[in-house]
């Protein structure tokens, strides 16, 4: 497979360790060799293992087409800017960069250490600025036309110097976009702390909010990248499985949240975004994070998985058991119903062409004594993770809605949690849907609880 490294298109092949190496080899060719093993061991190359691969075999579900998803995503982007008049746009948001490139690395330390950030023009090259020594992180990726280190400007890596270093940040980006920007000095910026985007500005620039030029782009999803977003869902309801099969009383919520971590490593998954699991009476109010607390026979226990799993793609479902071989009690099964029915209720009204103005004063909402509890949201999008569009609900509107259509190809998780203000437990679930051409398709099929639904 061919692979673009600046301007050099290396082949990728076999890794073949020299027969004497730093003997007689110099820097350039130690450096190539370097370049080569590296890039054929990529996680990306590699791939996802027996365990995923068989598991998605034996349920049908096919590969996505990795090009066909980057191309994708690449004219969504191009398409924003366009629609804008902009000439490019900078994104440092680790999952920004991941959807405009594909290239991975050290993505959670790299939310808080803005190391790495991609040069999107409307036309042009595609440029990568990667950690240190770390170019053969972007070995598979076509479209990735040039990797650079990236400029460390925030405190720990430049102290006092940070202005200093914004200055040269911008500096380079402003050459790209000269260069690449056909004279359009309208560009957009999704995360950049102020010595930046003054240093941008003091060349002359206009910025636009890139998150809305990237959550625009990543709210409709291509059909690889639902191939993608299956096959992710599969990975985690295996790991909820193996959750389920382990749940018993005299573990703590550590040890049964720390199961669902492991399985998705092991699947190829990335990392969980939250620490949302609960028992007994830490349920309600929702929000508890997990924790030491022993689970007991008779409690219920609600967890939403807010997981990164395989391809980079976000599998967000919650889901609350029986702890134990008991029956539930009659104040549990009312409280789990009526979550399955808002549940249920909500998912029916989904379809393209559907306001989210609609879908926040025409959904199912709860009792009064429920709604101080209510969640945050009743729909919101997902893809790399929680993305547009969130539809509140109408106790909430005035405050924080906004309109807009959902379109097939969106993918939206429908929201459910039902605790009395005041009560003792309360029940957490969570689906992710799919918009079709026609109405919607559930793509979360883990069941619900069996005990807690009346069976």
């Amino acid at each position: 497979m061919d692979q673009m490294f600046g301007r050099h298109r290396r082949k990728i092949m076999p890794a073949v360790l020299p027969q004497h190496p730093g003997e007689n080899a110099d820097y350039a060719t130690l450096a190539a060799y370097a370049m080569d093993k590296a890039s054929v061991l990529n996680r990306h190359i590699l791939g996802y293992g027996e365990l995923a691969e068989g598991e998605w075999a034996a349920l049908g579900l096919d590969a996505p087409d990795l090009d066909a998803i980057r191309e994708f995503r690449l004219e969504r982007i191009r398409a924003q800017l366009k629609a804008k008049d902009l000439a490019a746009v900078i994104v440092t948001d680790p999952l920004n960069v991941r959807y405009a490139t594909d290239c991975t690395n050290m993505q959670v330390w790299c939310t808080h250490n803005a190391v790495r950030y991609a040069f999107v023009p409307q036309d042009g090259p595609v440029v990568l600025f990667d950690f240190h020594n770390c170019e053969h992180l972007a070995a598979h990726a076509d479209l990735v036309d040039e990797v650079r280190h990236g400029v460390p400007w925030f405190y720990f890596e430049s102290g006092p110097r940070s202005a200093e270093k914004a200055v040269v940040w911008a500096n380079e980006l402003a050459d790209l976009i000269k260069k690449h920007g056909g004279g359009n000095t309208r560009i957009a910026v999704d995360k950049a702390r102020q010595e930046g985007i003054a240093a941008l500005k003091n060349h002359g620039f206009s910025i636009a909010d890139g998150e809305e030029i990237m959550e625009l782009a990543r709210a409709v999803k291509s059909p690889d990248e639902i191939k993608a977003m299956r096959r992710s869902i599969a990975a985690c309801e295996k790991a909820m499985a193996v959750m389920e099969e382990n749940l018993k009383p005299g573990m703590t919520e550590w040890d049964l949240w720390s199961i669902l971590h492991a399985e998705n490593i092991r699947r190829g998954g990335e990392w969980i975004e939250t620490h949302l699991l609960s028992s007994g009476p830490r349920t309600n109010p929702w929000f508890q994070e997990a924790s030491s607390r022993i689970i007991e026979a008779g409690d219920i226990v609600a967890f939403d998985t807010d997981l990164v799993g395989p391809y980079g793609i976000c599998c967000d479902i919650s889901r609350t058991w029986l702890c134990g071989d008991g029956r539930p009690t009659n104040e549990q099964r009312s409280l789990y119903q009526m979550a399955v029915e808002q549940i249920r209720a909500n998912m029916s009204m989904l379809a393209p062409g559907k306001t989210f103005r609609e879908l926040c004063h025409e959904a199912t909402s709860l009792p009064p004594d429920y709604i101080a509890n209510r969640y945050s949201v009743l729909f919101h999008g997902v893809g790399l993770c929680d993305e547009y569009p969130a539809v509140p609900y109408p106790e909430d509107w005035v405050s924080g809605g906004y309109d807009g259509i959902l379109e097939p190809g969106m993918v939206v998780c429908v929201e459910s949690y039902v605790g009395r203000h005041g009560g003792h437990e309360g029940i957490k679930l969570e689906d992710q849907v799919l918009i079709t051409d026609t109405g919607h398709e559930c793509l979360s099929t883990y069941p619900y609880d069996d005990r807690l639904m009346g069976s």
